[in-house]
């Protein structure tokens, strides 16, 4: 017999379950169809693991480095001697003797910036993970394999190739909400649950190396930072804490919020952390210390999400109030409000240099924005649902949304063409990201407990 899984000890009566999980209690406000802006779904303002998916590019520069040398763009018509030029100018330990490998390794990079750019996605797999229904999915850096968590309170580790479970981590007393790899390292996984825990694993034996006890309410965010030395949790207690991975201990805990945590993510540097409330406020904090920076204040309705540009000058948020802010992150000031949306915002983000914006919404629209200039370059039309969830490709130049029309769409992120329908879905998709090379696309389902791969057509064969 499965498990019934135990909803939170707030839930509201006559609140129910979605198999995202993102039905949350604690708000007073009230959405635009006159109810509680908790028994509506919250595709997104929950499931930003995303700093999580993927979206964990390596060690970036200091604030005030990235501001005084601005990193060079690459494109698939920059001339490389005259960006290596740029280079050498910026960073003297690049010497001449150097040129030449420096010049192979960018034209290595712009070749793979044209790839995938002319292909389709086709689905490969199909693969019914759980026995009650999925909350999140999540891959590691390669893609080659991925996980679930699951209101049958596991979480289980993919092939991603095969489609074969390859292990199954058990031990939560409650639903596993919010699940993370430790990228790019990719060997250990964190689950957050609700029964107020985080348990970190082994990807290669299963193995339970901690559980974080703390917490006095679910878990529903976590990220590892960088350096793969802590992990954070966000709660509906309105706490954040750090945890050290080593040995298992509370390293701080993040105090200040008036309302639930349902977003957080670390920069690049991993020296700051961002957290995003139901409060309607983002707090800034100094991830060594556990210090309270900036509290970036603006929004009049709940986050849904918070994250940091690549090179850690600018932070973004989305918010049920239909606009997303961008902020300067050295000073908590607001430099812009990206407006046009008609509806909540359920999702944002940046590409991988920081240059470009994505927001998805409620009102079944995607837009795209210049992080430079502020201003909308495109919009995505064609859902007939909200779009729940939105991500660039690390190229760039396409982007994957996942809606409650029972479909996810590939965009030219430049021209906001709908290039490709992800279809065969039997019910909302609550989840999708790419892997790390874009050539695999994995989306999860409200329909119980179903997770699709897809597979650019010209990579793998589909298997008779």
């Amino acid at each position: 017999t499965p498990p019934e899984h135990s909803p939170p000890e707030h839930w509201s009566p006559g609140t129910p379950a979605t198999a995202s999980g993102d039905r949350f209690p604690g708000s007073a406000s009230q959405d635009r169809l006159g109810q509680p802006a908790h028994a509506r779904p919250r595709p997104s303002a929950v499931s930003r693991f995303h700093g999580y998916e993927a979206h964990q590019p390596g060690i970036g520069e200091q604030e005030n480095e990235a501001q005084e040398f601005p990193a060079p763009v690459l494109s698939a018509s920059t001339d490389v001697s005259a960006l290596v030029e740029e280079i050498q100018k910026a960073e003297p330990l690049i010497t001449a003797s150097r040129t030449e490998q420096v010049k192979l390794l960018i034209q290595r990079l712009q070749e793979k910036l044209g790839q995938h750019s002319n292909h389709t996605f086709y689905l490969f797999k199909v693969l019914k993970a759980h026995i009650l229904p999925l909350t999140n999915v999540a891959l590691n850096k390669s893609g080659s394999c991925f996980i679930t968590g699951s209101y049958d309170r596991t979480c289980k580790l993919w092939d991603t190739a095969s489609g074969e479970e390859l292990n199954t981590l058990e031990g939560h007393r409650n639903v596993v909400y919010a699940i993370a790899f430790n990228n790019p390292y990719g060997d250990k996984i964190a689950t957050g649950s609700f029964d107020k825990t985080c348990k970190l694993w082994s990807v290669e034996t299963g193995k339970c190396y901690h559980t974080f006890r703390g917490h006095t309410a679910e878990i529903v965010c976590l990220s590892f930072n960088p350096q793969s030395t802590l992990v954070a949790t966000g709660s509906m207690d309105t706490t954040a804490k750090l945890w050290n991975i080593q040995n298992g201990e509370e390293v701080c805990t993040l105090r200040g919020h008036s309302a639930e945590i349902i977003s957080l993510s670390f920069n690049t540097s991993g020296d700051r952390i961002i957290t995003g409330s139901f409060d309607h406020t983002v707090v800034v904090w100094d991830a060594d210390t556990g210090r309270k920076v900036n509290i970036l204040i603006g929004h009049c309705a709940e986050i849904s999400s918070a994250l940091f540009n690549w090179d850690c000058s600018l932070i973004l948020t989305g918010s049920m109030d239909k606009t997303c802010m961008l902020w300067d992150a050295a000073n908590g000031k607001c430099v812009a409000t990206l407006t046009g949306h008609d509806d909540e915002i359920l999702d944002s983000c940046f590409d991988y240099t920081g240059k470009l914006i994505a927001t998805a919404s409620a009102d079944g629209t995607a837009r795209i924005f210049s992080a430079a200039t502020r201003k909308c370059i495109a919009k995505l039309e064609g859902h007939e649902g909200e779009i729940s969830k939105i991500s660039f490709n690390p190229q760039g130049n396409r982007l994957l949304t996942g809606s409650s029309d029972k479909t996810a769409r590939i965009w030219d992120a430049q021209t906001g063409q709908c290039l490709q329908v992800l279809e065969g879905h039997t019910d909302e998709i609550f989840s999708c990201t790419f892997n790390y090379k874009g050539n695999i696309v994995i989306t999860g389902m409200e329909d119980i407990n179903t997770i699709d791969s897809f597979f650019l057509d010209w990579l793998l064969e589909v298997p008779s």
